[in-house]
């Protein structure tokens, strides 16, 4: 299996010189991704919905790749404030509460732009049936 590059269609992929996703072989990479809604190109305004938002981007560009959720294997959480970190992962739990790959949440200084206030990147396992 050949190395696979997923685009959300987002200009700053080209510009910036990366993949959403690249798929290689058995392994989905998965980029950090934000809380936007690619939908409106909105940010939320609460780390919930930003929390929420990440895992649609991260579930929609790992099911191009032919991956599922269940298939994360890691997953590394960037929060820019402390007290974000229990609404945050209230939704990690939703989410990967059944799948519970192994994590790491750091807390930043920032993210690129000051309305994001989480960053959410996994690395998937194609599952052996």
């Amino acid at each position: 299996m050949s190395r696979r590059l997923i685009s959300t269609g987002s200009p700053l992929e080209k510009t910036v010189g990366y993949s959403r996703a690249v798929i290689d072989g058995e392994f989905a990479f998965v980029a950090g991704t934000t809380g936007y809604d690619y939908t409106t190109m909105t940010m939320p305004a609460d780390v919930t919905s930003q929390s929420r938002n990440c895992f649609k981007t991260i579930a929609a560009a790992l099911k191009e790749g032919g991956f599922e959720m269940a298939d994360i294997v890691r997953a590394t959480y960037y929060v820019t404030d402390a007290s974000y970190i229990d609404a945050h992962f209230a939704v990690c739990g939703e989410v990967l509460g059944d799948i519970r790959p192994a994590a790491t949440l750091l807390v930043v200084s920032a993210l690129a732009k000051p309305e994001m206030k989480v960053e959410i990147e996994v690395t998937a396992k194609r599952r052996s049936i």
